[in-house]
């Protein structure tokens, strides 16, 4: 019989098997990603395109995001909508700085017939004026609430610094809502979406026939160039503050041009992040919401794009206590550069990431997931394993190190706008 008075015994986790995604051929440089092994009747599709926020003219991607199914000649928007609801089908679009992603859930079955809308709306779709013409006006209001909120603002001047003189630190500007044109949206859309795509994701169970299928759809949309990302960038250093009349808190950024996933430090500086600021019981949240009670919350990040990668704190503090904030964001820097980590500390953390890992690896949809978040790096699955080992072998002595190199308060960008 279970003895329930006694724990179960501890086993640290070495490796984690992975599943990998088969990989089909849509052109010589654009590939399928296919995760058959769904245990259900639900399925997903992701598609890429190289429309991310660095090409065309400013905010131009993002309109024309916007727009993917707003109309055919033979189709308003409500209708190519509707037809995906009584599919049972779920759309929706997004756009980062170096890409676009439309993405489509479904039942298994009912996969070809959405896919068939979708593709018919984009690939005859028409940017009726009306449409346009709206898009912006609503685009424009949005813009101006938006300004009005510190945490925007300074947001908006952080990127502008930490990505100096580079294409990733382009912002919009109300003028440019200006410069949209039907003419300029469809340049962009023929360039970068008829001629742009740049990956396929497909998770579900689908036969070899669905997929073969799913290539003769939207095959012709296959990129036939390949992008050149920035390299080499680097964040303009120092302090600089926005005032914002009336303002009652103080938005705060803080942070510098780092590395990606393929640079040899990342892993164990993922884990000396998590310490610092990136779960609940973080050094940041404990004094500065817990201990201090400046604000709800603050945290940190480590953010990749496809050759550099950066590093930001972000919190929201009363006015009064900015300069008190960044006096103990600078304090507990150096507290990890002079002191090191606790056992008891560092054994928490390693258990929290680990669990992490373990449930973002839970089922095939997390599973491929993880593999797209690699891929575009020339990683595969068996990074997981290498953060495992980071986890299991990382020291003190190792997270004082890269608080040293790494956490320089003079090698910041900060930015406060309030």
């Amino acid at each position: 019989m279970l003895n329930r008075t006694i724990s179960p015994e501890v086993k640290q986790i070495d490796k984690i098997d992975f599943v990998k995604p088969q990989i089909f051929d849509i052109s010589k440089d654009v590939k399928l990603f296919f995760m058959k092994e769904v245990p259900n009747e639900t399925a997903r599709l992701d598609l890429y395109f190289d429309a991310g926020t660095i090409n065309g003219d400013t905010g131009i991607a993002s309109f024309v995001n916007g727009m993917l199914l707003s109309g055919t000649d033979e189709k308003t928007s409500t209708q190519i909508n509707n037809e995906i609801d009584e599919l049972g089908g779920f759309f929706e679009s997004g756009v980062s700085n170096e890409n676009a992603v439309v993405t489509m859930y479904s039942l298994r079955e009912n996969v070809l017939p959405i896919l068939k809308v979708m593709t018919n709306a984009i690939q005859n779709l028409v940017f009726h004026q009306h449409e346009v013409e709206e898009l912006v006006n609503d685009r424009r209001q949005k813009f101006k609430t938006s300004m009005e909120k510190v945490s925007f603002l300074a947001q908006r001047a952080f990127q502008q610094r930490l990505f100096s003189e580079s294409i990733y630190g382009r912002v919009t500007n109300e003028s440019d809502f200006d410069t949209i044109s039907t003419d300029s949206l469809k340049h962009f859309f023929k360039k970068n979406y008829l001629n742009g795509l740049t990956k396929v994701v497909v998770v579900g169970d689908l036969t070899q026939d669905e997929i073969d299928e799913i290539i003769d759809l939207i095959g012709s949309w296959a990129s036939n160039t390949t992008t050149e990302f920035e390299k080499n960038i680097k964040n303009l250093k120092g302090y600089s503050h926005l005032v914002k009349d009336g303002a009652v808190q103080t938005a705060i950024r803080v942070g510098r041009m780092l590395f990606n996933k393929t640079h040899e430090d990342y892993n164990d500086f993922l884990i000396l992040n998590t310490i610092f600021g990136d779960y609940f019981g973080s050094r940041l949240m404990s004094n500065i919401r817990e201990d201090k009670g400046y604000t709800y919350g603050i945290g940190t990040m480590v953010a990749e794009l496809h050759n550099v990668g950066y590093f930001i704190i972000a919190t929201e503090v009363g006015k009064d206590v900015k300069d008190a904030t960044m006096l103990e964001i600078q304090h507990e820097i150096t507290r990890l550069q002079t002191e090191l980590v606790g056992d008891d500390e560092l054994n928490l953390v390693k258990n929290y990431l680990m669990g992490q890992l373990l449930k973002s690896a839970d089922g095939p949809y997390s599973m491929t997931d993880l593999y797209m978040s690699v891929e575009p790096y020339g990683l595969d699955l068996d990074f997981y394993n290498t953060s495992i080992d980071s986890l299991n072998n990382i020291t003190p002595e190792r997270i004082q190190e890269l608080a040293i190199k790494y956490l320089n308060w003079n090698d910041m960008t900060v930015v406060s706008a309030g």
